[in-house]
């Protein structure tokens, strides 16, 4: 019997360090993610500090996972890392840890683009995807639409124009006071609000294409928050703002996600670390999402 194929893996592309230790390709034996909060007092990322703590946290990261996985250091086979695109200096420090780390070990170092990892992460749980499929990338900076062929196979439909998703999100609750990161607190925020409360719009909707464009949404959002008057508002007010914002994001998500799908033919769609077959997998069924298993 062949021994197992043990792969550390290493992600500091922005402001999160996080690795992980995968067996035979689809076993995640750890799996530990360290939040920097230094950069709620600054409202955003900081890369100089972003870059410092990578630096600081990688070591006694790698080795506790390494234990929470009960694998020693000589056991890897591998480490795979990421390369781009993030902050230049914090992928600078996870490429030189791992490459270090594999020299010591005598291991090879792979370099992966974490937008493509995005693409691929859903077989790691549910296996590989029915193809062509479409994938929804939202991440950071990044909202994208991209056609999967197949490994390495791959046509971009879309992309952001200016602010990402993630970005207004940022950008939105600076404007309602509710500090940074941005996205935990409006989701929560919007459990409890009502999403017709304020009417903003579905930015780039009425466009055949398959791009993005958050920053006319954002705006709208201030001008409302602009006409209540000083702030600080009542959290009721807050959640239905968040609300109404996170409902005009998901509704344009989600118009141009299964545009994509019927321009494509798809028959798998990737979002959220989970693959859906799409009605076009059953003859005759009308086309859109069937139940599936999903996060």
């Amino acid at each position: 019997m062949s021994a197992a194929r043990l792969v550390l893996g290493i992600e500091t592309s922005c402001d999160d360090t996080s690795v992980a230790v995968l067996e035979d390709g689809h076993q995640l034996r750890a799996h530990l993610i360290a939040a920097q909060d230094v950069h709620r007092l600054y409202g955003g990322v900081v890369p100089e500090l972003a870059s410092r703590a990578h630096l600081e946290l990688l070591p006694r990261l790698v080795a506790r996972c390494l234990s929470e996985a009960q694998v020693a250091a000589g056991e890897l086979t591998g480490i795979a890392v990421t390369r781009a695109p993030g902050l230049v200096g914090s992928l600078v420090v996870g490429v030189a840890f791992a490459r270090a780390y594999g020299a010591a070990l005598g291991i090879p170092v792979v370099g992966v683009n974490h937008i493509e990892a995005h693409l691929h992460a859903a077989a790691l749980e549910h296996g590989a995807s029915p193809l062509p499929a479409v994938a929804l990338v939202v991440s950071g900076g990044h909202t994208e639409l991209v056609e999967v062929r197949g490994f390495g196979r791959y046509r971009w439909l879309g992309s952001t124009r200016d602010d990402a998703a993630g970005e207004a999100y940022d950008k939105v609750a600076k404007l309602l006071g509710l500090g940074f990161p941005g996205g935990p607190v409006i989701d929560r925020l919007a459990a409890r609000g009502n999403r017709a409360a304020f009417t903003f719009p579905r930015p780039m909707l009425d466009r055949a294409d398959l791009d993005f464009s958050f920053s006319g949404l954002k705006t709208a959002v201030a001008l409302a928050v602009g006409r209540l008057g000083p702030p600080p508002h009542a959290e009721p007010l807050l959640a239905d703002l968040a609300a109404s914002f996170q409902a005009a994001v998901v509704d344009t998500l989600v118009g141009k996600t299964f545009r994509a799908v019927d321009q494509v033919g798809a028959r798998a769609l990737g979002v959220a670390g989970a693959w859906r077959r799409t009605a076009s997998c059953a003859p005759g069924s009308r086309r859109g999402a069937r139940s599936g298993r999903s996060r």
